[in-house]
């Protein structure tokens, strides 16, 4: 049978504040919710960059330093007298059980958008009960990346009913961003380049939605690959005894075509 995980995280939850405590680490002791967050926000993305990597043991470790944020920031919110850990997993419990009526209660859901539907109602209640903004599209942090943020607020505004049934009409859409922003360009007119970037931009995630991709994620590999293949590129010249700013242009893009079919994919290179 699989280890009950109940004394462990009590374990946790006990080394936490002994590290806070007397006699306890002076860089713990000394922390506070806005100095460590930004570890929480490091934290998150190394758990995002195991879980690409697809690697049960680094996820494993890494999931265990997301939870020691948690855990960390409970600790100070106890000694500060406004909430315990405890008060945290039964919120988090009772939210769950609260918004799966179709599994706790006597709702019905029988698809994955229904349960969404579902969820997203209970929100918008729950907000109303406690006086906060009922918005279809509240809730959506507005620290989270630029593309991410973007994401959800659509999804949000298409559970709400806003948005296009097909993808045919979002395609024509992204296009005519484009258009827009070739003639801003065209136009010489700078003020204008901006505005249309962000709604090619935005045209564009909405776009990912409907083919099934999280922008975010996508971006980040094409990144990713874009360092991979411009590394072949030092690595090929340095043989040659040379650096990119001793190439030419010309030279350098026949090496990146050499890393594209090495690696069998296909991205545009970003020339200057």
């Amino acid at each position: 049978m699989p280890e009950e995980p109940g004394p462990l995280f009590s374990e946790l939850v006990a080394i936490m504040a002994r590290l806070r405590g007397p006699g306890g680490c002076p860089w713990d002791r000394e922390q506070s919710p806005s100095s460590i967050a930004p570890y929480l926000l490091e934290e998150t993305y190394e758990v995002l960059e195991a879980i690409e990597e697809g690697k049960g043991a680094r996820l494993r470790e890494e999931l265990g330093d997301l939870l020691l944020q948690v855990v960390f920031h409970a600790q100070m919110a106890a000694e500060a007298g406004q909430f315990t850990i405890a008060d945290v997993l039964r919120g988090i419990s009772e939210k769950l059980v609260r918004r799966h009526p179709h599994v706790f209660g006597a709702g019905d859901a029988k698809t994955a958008s229904e349960v969404l539907a579902r969820w997203e109602a209970i929100k918008q209640h729950e907000r109303e009960v406690n006086g906060e903004e009922a918005s279809a599209l509240a809730g959506v942090p507005q620290t989270l990346p630029a593309l991410l943020r973007a994401h959800r607020l659509q999804e949000k505004a298409s559970r709400a009913g806003f948005d296009w049934p097909v993808v045919a009409p979002v395609l024509d859409k992204v296009e005519e961003e484009w258009a827009e922003l070739r003639g801003a360009l065209a136009a010489g007119d700078p003020a204008r380049v901006g505005p249309e970037f962000g709604d090619l931009l935005f045209g564009l995630v909405n776009l990912s939605r409907f083919v099934g991709v999280n922008p975010e994620m996508v971006l980040t590999a094409a990144t990713e690959r874009f360092i991979r293949r411009f590394h072949f590129i030092e690595a090929a010249l340095a043989k040659r005894g040379k650096s990119p700013r001793e190439s030419t242009l010309e030279e350098m893009d026949l090496l990146w075509e050499e890393a594209k079919r090495l690696e069998g994919g296909g991205q545009t290179r970003l020339a200057p």
